[in-house]
Formats: C-alpha cells, sequence, structure tokens
C-alpha cells in the first residue's frame, strides 16, 4: 500500500514538473556573431579602422625603414669606417626604440577604442535582447553557451533588430 501511495505521488510530482517545463520559454544569443554580424558593430569596426589607419601606415613606413636600415647595416656595414657604422647602428637602435614605442602605444589605444565601442555595442544588444525577451515572453535568454540547440537560437532577431535600429 505504501509502495502504491509511494509510486502514485511520484508519478503526480513528475507530472507537475513535466508541466513546469513545457510552460519555460528559453532562448539563446551567439554574441560572438552579434559583434560580427550587427549593423552597429560593424559601423564601430570601421570607424576604428579609420580613426587609425594614419597610425598604422606610419607604423608600416617605419617597419619598412627599419628593414632597409638593417639590410644597409648587414650589406654595406663591413666597407663602412668605423664611425659611420656606429653612427648607423645608433640611428637604426633609435629607430627601433621609436618605433617600439609607437607600436606599443598603437596597440594600448586601439585596445582600449575597441573597449569603448564594443561596450556600447553591447549595450545595445543587450537592451535589444531584452526587448525580445518581453515582446515574446522568454523566460531565461543565455549568452554564449557551450550548446545550444539551434531551434533556441534567437541571434538572428537580435542582429535584425539592432540593424533595424540603427537604421
Amino acid at each position: 500500500m505504501k509502495v502504491r501511495t509511494l509510486s502514485v505521488f511520484a508519478l503526480i510530482l513528475m507530472g507537475i514538473a513535466q508541466t513546469a517545463f513545457a510552460e519555460v520559454k528559453i532562448g539563446f544569443v551567439n554574441s560572438e556573431r552579434v559583434m560580427r554580424e550587427a549593423a552597429p558593430a560593424v559601423r564601430a569596426q570601421q570607424r576604428i579602422e579609420k580613426e587609425f589607419a594614419k597610425r598604422d601606415q606610419e607604423l608600416q613606413r617605419m617597419a619598412k625603414d627599419l628593414e632597409s636600415l638593417q639590410k644597409s647595416l648587414e650589406n654595406e656595414g663591413a666597407k663602412l669606417s668605423d664611425a659611420d657604422r656606429r653612427n648607423k647602428e645608433r640611428a637604426f637602435s633609435d629607430l627601433n626604440r621609436d618605433f617600439q614605442r609607437k607600436q606599443r602605444e598603437f596597440r594600448e589605444d586601439l585596445n582600449q577604442r575597441r573597449n569603448e565601442e564594443l561596450a556600447s555595442v553591447l549595450d545595445k544588444a543587450n537592451r535589444a535582447i531584452r526587448q525580445i525577451a518581453e515582446s515574446e515572453q522568454y523566460d531565461v535568454i543565455f549568452q554564449d553557451s557551450v550548446y545550444a540547440n539551434p531551434r533556441i537560437d534567437i541571434t538572428d532577431k537580435v542582429v535584425k533588430a539592432l540593424s533595424s535600429d540603427a537604421k
């Protein structure tokens, strides 16, 4: 009798649990895809590229200058007088040090700007996700998981929402 009562009770609990889970609406958003495909993210990347293009070109020019100076030292170093060779080596060393400093500053500034733009796009994406969740009555939306069934993936909706908001 006790076993039968416990079995009936277990079945009732399983039925309640299944009903509760059946009503939960879950979504998933691939943040990496949003940051790659959404219009605000694409525009942010273009702004950053435009903003840093001149400095990047200057660094590329400096790298070519360093390379040509190094080749000159390797090819003509034995032919030069000691004073000329030292002057060229010093010029190479100074240019290399300046190049390294500018390259480090460039990377730091680029990372800072990228992080600023990323934060702005993420904020917009989170607002879009929240709006979709509320309008479509999602109980929970996950970002970046190890695995998510494509059936619950709402990334396309988020990208579309961000793109339509940007127009």
